[in-house]
């Protein structure tokens, strides 16, 4: 399958610095609420070295943690808020936001799905598997990521991007298997909660194909967006 659970960025997107410091910051604010210890707080931590591995310069990564943790006054309000729907083509998708405004990201995500469906809560979810994702890469050639995911407590995995190895887990799961992993021989790259999709739409057209990759650009473009999930296959 591939990375499939996952929107697959234009190389363009992915290297617009300015938007994916956007998303670490607020990632970081938010999981800077349970304290600015990473030494003891696995979600900042990881956060953090997603933040590095970006290349965020210092004094906006240190920013971003005293002010989710409050230790710049009240600490920012950011709310996380999932959206379900249909892509063009009756594509299901989840979409993921973090936002300061919840009455503001709402209304600009109708007009974002106005070539899709917009649909109520739990109208796709049924459609997708809640998981945790940890994207991984091996240490070495001689990395088994089938004996890893076995070694480690994930449930499944499957090739990833870049030669990096997608571990799927039970959501309860997704922290100790993150941990376990480098023991196994992987490096992790990212580990969050996601959205799988059971039945993965496929025989569509090239042209169709070109206006599901379109809205769903016209999605990811959007500020507040942080991740999205598309029940779509290939």
């Amino acid at each position: 399958m591939g990375a499939q659970w996952k929107v697959k960025h234009k190389e363009a997107a992915a290297n617009a610095k300015g938007k994916i410091f956007g998303k670490l910051v607020k990632e970081i604010s938010i999981a800077a609420r349970n304290g600015a210890d990473i030494t003891t707080n696995a979600h900042l931590r990881l956060v953090v070295e997603q933040a590095k591995k970006a290349s965020m310069p210092r004094e906006t990564l240190e920013r971003a943690i005293k002010k989710g943790s409050g230790q710049l006054g009240e600490a920012v309000q950011y709310h996380r808020v999932t959206y379900e729907g249909f892509a063009p083509h009756q594509v299901p998708l989840i979409v993921e936001c973090v936002t300061d405004n919840i009455n503001r990201t709402v209304a600009e995500i109708r007009v974002a799905f106005r070539k899709g469906q917009l649909g109520a809560s739990g109208s796709v979810a049924w459609d997708f598997n809640h998981v945790g994702m940890i994207e991984a890469t091996p240490d070495s050639p001689d990395a088994d990521p089938e004996l890893a995911a076995i070694e480690a407590g994930a449930q499944d995995f499957e090739p990833g991007e870049d030669g990096a190895t997608l571990f799927l887990t039970d959501p309860a799961d997704l922290d100790a298997v993150q941990k376990a992993l480098p023991e196994q021989g992987f490096t992790v790259v990212s580990a969050k909660l996601g959205y799988q999709p059971k039945n993965p739409v496929s025989g569509l057209t090239d042209e169709q194909m070109a206006e599901v990759e379109a809205f769903l650009e016209g999605l990811d473009n959007h500020d507040d967006v942080q991740d999205m999930f598309v029940g779509l296959a290939g």
